[in-house]
Protein backbone atom coordinates (compact mmCIF):
# COMPACT_ATOMS: atom_id res chain seq x y z
CA UNK A 1 0.00 0.00 0.00
CA UNK A 2 1.32 3.35 -1.29
CA UNK A 3 2.19 5.56 2.08
CA UNK A 4 2.05 9.65 0.86
CA UNK A 5 3.09 12.61 2.95
CA UNK A 6 2.21 15.86 3.12
CA UNK A 7 5.25 18.48 2.10
CA UNK A 8 6.16 20.11 5.11
CA UNK A 9 5.53 23.78 5.27
CA UNK A 10 8.13 25.83 4.84
CA UNK A 11 8.18 29.55 6.03
CA UNK A 12 9.54 32.04 3.43
CA UNK A 13 12.87 33.42 4.45
CA UNK A 14 11.51 37.09 4.16
CA UNK A 15 9.53 36.59 7.27
CA UNK A 16 11.91 35.22 9.33
CA UNK A 17 13.99 38.48 8.77
CA UNK A 18 11.09 40.76 9.26
CA UNK A 19 10.48 38.99 13.11
CA UNK A 20 13.97 39.48 13.89
CA UNK A 21 14.10 43.06 12.51
CA UNK A 22 11.00 43.97 14.63
CA UNK A 23 11.93 46.28 17.42
CA UNK A 24 10.61 45.79 20.84
CA UNK A 25 12.60 46.30 24.22
CA UNK A 26 15.90 47.55 24.52
CA UNK A 27 17.96 47.85 21.57
CA UNK A 28 21.71 48.90 21.13
CA UNK A 29 21.91 51.69 18.27
CA UNK A 30 19.59 51.71 15.33
CA UNK A 31 20.52 54.15 12.54
CA UNK A 32 18.55 55.25 10.32
CA UNK A 33 19.61 56.11 6.19
CA UNK A 34 20.42 59.46 7.14
CA UNK A 35 22.92 58.99 9.83
CA UNK A 36 20.67 59.42 12.75
CA UNK A 37 20.83 57.12 15.70
CA UNK A 38 19.04 56.03 18.56
CA UNK A 39 19.82 54.31 21.65
CA UNK A 40 16.86 52.73 24.05
CA UNK A 41 13.56 51.02 24.12
CA UNK A 42 11.06 50.54 21.10
CA UNK A 43 7.67 49.22 20.99
CA UNK A 44 5.68 47.93 18.00
CA UNK A 45 8.92 49.52 16.20
CA UNK A 46 8.34 52.47 17.51
CA UNK A 47 10.55 54.68 19.96
CA UNK A 48 8.72 54.20 23.47
CA UNK A 49 9.96 54.97 26.44
CA UNK A 50 13.69 55.78 27.89
CA UNK A 51 15.72 56.58 25.18
CA UNK A 52 18.74 58.77 23.28
CA UNK A 53 17.87 60.55 20.05
CA UNK A 54 21.31 61.58 17.90
CA UNK A 55 20.72 63.48 14.87
CA UNK A 56 23.72 63.52 13.02
CA UNK A 57 23.20 66.56 10.59
CA UNK A 58 22.67 69.54 13.53
CA UNK A 59 24.55 67.23 15.80
CA UNK A 60 21.21 67.72 18.56
CA UNK A 61 20.55 65.05 21.40
CA UNK A 62 17.78 64.07 22.74
CA UNK A 63 17.56 62.28 26.16
CA UNK A 64 14.35 61.30 27.56
CA UNK A 65 11.04 60.08 27.52
CA UNK A 66 9.47 58.52 23.93
CA UNK A 67 5.91 57.60 23.32
CA UNK A 68 4.82 55.87 20.30
CA UNK A 69 8.09 57.24 18.19
CA UNK A 70 7.51 60.93 19.52
CA UNK A 71 9.06 62.89 22.48
CA UNK A 72 6.95 62.61 25.47
CA UNK A 73 7.48 62.90 28.92
CA UNK A 74 10.57 64.41 30.70
CA UNK A 75 13.52 64.96 28.49
CA UNK A 76 16.94 67.35 27.83
CA UNK A 77 17.78 68.77 24.57
CA UNK A 78 21.55 70.10 23.77
CA UNK A 79 22.59 71.20 21.11
CA UNK A 80 26.83 71.75 19.99
CA UNK A 81 28.48 75.02 20.57
CA UNK A 82 29.19 76.49 17.62
CA UNK A 83 32.51 77.94 19.04
CA UNK A 84 33.79 74.97 21.52
CA UNK A 85 31.65 72.49 19.41
CA UNK A 86 30.30 70.87 23.05
CA UNK A 87 26.99 69.99 23.73
CA UNK A 88 25.16 72.48 25.24
CA UNK A 89 21.71 71.78 27.30
CA UNK A 90 19.08 74.14 25.64
CA UNK A 91 15.84 72.47 27.25
CA UNK A 92 15.08 70.67 29.93
CA UNK A 93 11.17 69.57 30.96
CA UNK A 94 8.49 68.23 29.47
CA UNK A 95 7.30 67.57 26.56
CA UNK A 96 3.75 66.24 24.45
CA UNK A 97 3.54 65.24 20.95
CA UNK A 98 7.14 65.90 20.13
CA UNK A 99 6.50 69.40 21.61
CA UNK A 100 7.97 71.34 24.58
CA UNK A 101 4.28 71.40 26.43
CA UNK A 102 4.69 71.79 30.50
CA UNK A 103 7.43 73.08 33.14
CA UNK A 104 10.44 73.51 31.45
CA UNK A 105 13.96 75.86 31.15
CA UNK A 106 14.96 77.02 27.64
CA UNK A 107 18.23 78.51 27.33
CA UNK A 108 18.67 80.90 25.28
CA UNK A 109 22.26 81.74 26.35
CA UNK A 110 24.61 81.59 28.84
CA UNK A 111 23.18 84.83 30.64
CA UNK A 112 19.40 84.76 28.78
CA UNK A 113 17.19 81.98 30.20
CA UNK A 114 13.18 80.83 30.29
CA UNK A 115 11.44 79.11 33.26
CA UNK A 116 7.84 78.75 33.38
CA UNK A 117 5.38 76.50 31.52
CA UNK A 118 4.85 75.86 27.91
CA UNK A 119 2.58 74.95 25.46
CA UNK A 120 3.06 73.59 21.50
CA UNK A 121 6.55 74.65 21.85
CA UNK A 122 5.70 78.41 22.91
CA UNK A 123 6.23 80.04 26.28
CA UNK A 124 2.64 80.12 27.03
CA UNK A 125 0.87 80.38 30.82
CA UNK A 126 3.12 81.37 34.04
CA UNK A 127 6.95 81.91 33.54
CA UNK A 128 10.10 83.89 34.38
CA UNK A 129 12.09 85.32 31.78
CA UNK A 130 16.08 86.40 32.30
CA UNK A 131 17.36 88.87 29.84
CA UNK A 132 21.09 89.61 28.54
CA UNK A 133 21.08 92.73 29.73
CA UNK A 134 20.20 92.05 33.35
CA UNK A 135 16.17 92.49 32.90
CA UNK A 136 13.95 90.29 34.14
CA UNK A 137 10.01 89.59 33.50
CA UNK A 138 8.18 87.38 35.85
CA UNK A 139 4.35 86.80 35.05
CA UNK A 140 1.79 85.97 32.14
CA UNK A 141 2.61 84.57 28.74
CA UNK A 142 0.62 83.69 25.53
CA UNK A 143 2.01 82.84 22.03
CA UNK A 144 5.54 83.25 23.20
CA UNK A 145 5.41 87.00 24.40
CA UNK A 146 4.21 88.42 27.52
CA UNK A 147 0.41 88.77 28.19
CA UNK A 148 -1.60 89.46 30.84
CA UNK A 149 -0.09 90.34 34.39
CA UNK A 150 3.52 90.96 34.68
CA UNK A 151 6.46 92.54 36.18
CA UNK A 152 9.02 93.82 34.53
CA UNK A 153 12.22 94.86 36.42
CA UNK A 154 14.66 96.70 35.05
CA UNK A 155 18.58 96.40 35.74
CA UNK A 156 18.86 99.46 37.59
CA UNK A 157 15.79 98.15 39.86
CA UNK A 158 13.52 100.34 38.43
CA UNK A 159 10.52 98.34 37.81
CA UNK A 160 6.77 98.34 36.06
CA UNK A 161 3.98 96.57 37.07
CA UNK A 162 0.46 95.71 34.89
CA UNK A 163 -0.84 94.73 32.26
CA UNK A 164 0.42 93.41 29.44
CA UNK A 165 -0.58 92.58 25.23
CA UNK A 166 1.26 91.29 22.80
CA UNK A 167 4.74 91.42 24.64
CA UNK A 168 4.18 95.62 25.03
CA UNK A 169 3.26 97.06 28.02
CA UNK A 170 -0.81 97.85 27.21
CA UNK A 171 -3.64 98.56 30.11
CA UNK A 172 -3.64 99.53 33.52
CA UNK A 173 0.24 99.68 35.12
CA UNK A 174 2.59 101.68 37.81
CA UNK A 175 6.27 102.25 36.80
CA UNK A 176 8.12 102.83 39.76
CA UNK A 177 11.64 104.78 39.28
CA UNK A 178 13.64 103.62 42.47
CA UNK A 179 16.45 105.81 41.15
CA UNK A 180 14.69 109.00 41.38
CA UNK A 181 12.51 108.39 43.90
CA UNK A 182 8.90 108.70 41.67
CA UNK A 183 5.91 106.73 40.74
CA UNK A 184 4.06 107.15 37.65
CA UNK A 185 0.86 104.90 37.70
CA UNK A 186 -1.02 105.28 34.55
CA UNK A 187 -2.59 103.70 30.90
CA UNK A 188 0.01 102.67 28.50
CA UNK A 189 -0.73 101.68 24.79
CA UNK A 190 1.63 99.92 23.23
CA UNK A 191 4.88 100.79 25.51
CA UNK A 192 3.71 104.13 25.69
CA UNK A 193 2.26 106.05 28.66
CA UNK A 194 -0.61 108.00 27.53
CA UNK A 195 -1.97 109.28 30.61
CA UNK A 196 -1.45 108.85 34.29
CA UNK A 197 0.08 110.41 37.76
CA UNK A 198 3.19 111.44 38.94
CA UNK A 199 4.02 111.45 42.57
CA UNK A 200 7.56 111.17 45.04
CA UNK A 201 7.79 107.37 46.33
CA UNK A 202 10.51 106.70 48.45
CA UNK A 203 12.60 110.29 47.39
CA UNK A 204 14.37 110.25 50.50
CA UNK A 205 16.08 106.94 49.98
CA UNK A 206 16.25 107.01 46.09
CA UNK A 207 20.44 106.79 44.73
CA UNK A 208 19.40 109.86 42.42
CA UNK A 209 16.59 111.70 43.59
CA UNK A 210 14.97 114.64 41.45
CA UNK A 211 16.41 118.27 42.38
CA UNK A 212 12.76 119.40 43.76
CA UNK A 213 10.11 117.16 44.83
CA UNK A 214 6.43 117.07 42.78
CA UNK A 215 4.44 119.99 44.15
CA UNK A 216 1.17 119.34 46.01
CA UNK A 217 -1.97 119.75 43.43
CA UNK A 218 -4.97 120.46 45.55
CA UNK A 219 -8.51 122.19 45.07
CA UNK A 220 -8.89 125.38 47.27
CA UNK A 221 -12.61 125.19 47.84
CA UNK A 222 -13.75 121.54 47.20
CA UNK A 223 -16.79 122.02 48.21
CA UNK A 224 -17.69 125.27 46.06
CA UNK A 225 -16.57 123.96 43.28
CA UNK A 226 -18.83 120.60 43.39
CA UNK A 227 -21.60 123.09 44.26
CA UNK A 228 -20.87 125.36 40.88
CA UNK A 229 -20.65 121.95 38.63
CA UNK A 230 -24.03 120.62 40.49
CA UNK A 231 -25.81 124.06 39.47
CA UNK A 232 -24.53 124.20 36.16
CA UNK A 233 -25.59 120.15 35.67
CA UNK A 234 -29.22 121.42 37.38
CA UNK A 235 -29.96 124.56 35.24
CA UNK A 236 -30.22 123.11 31.44
CA UNK A 237 -32.86 120.74 33.24
CA UNK A 238 -35.05 123.55 34.60
CA UNK A 239 -34.97 125.65 31.47
CA UNK A 240 -36.30 122.21 29.49
CA UNK A 241 -38.89 122.45 32.42
CA UNK A 242 -39.95 125.59 31.95
CA UNK A 243 -42.88 126.69 30.20
CA UNK A 244 -42.46 128.29 26.57
CA UNK A 245 -43.90 131.88 26.37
Amino acid sequence: MPVTKCPRKVEPLWKGWDRKAQKNGLRHQVFAVNGDHYVGEWKGNLKHGKGTQVWKKSGAVYEGDWKFGKRDGYGSLSHPDPETGKLRRVYSGWWKGDKKSGYGIQFFGPKEYYEGEWCNNQRSGWGRMYYNNGDIYEGQWQNDKPEGEGMLRLKNRNRYEGSWERGMKNGHGRFFHLDHGQLFEGFWVDNVAKCGTMIDFGRDEAPEPTQFPIPKVEILDPDGVLKEALDKLMKPEEEEASPCP
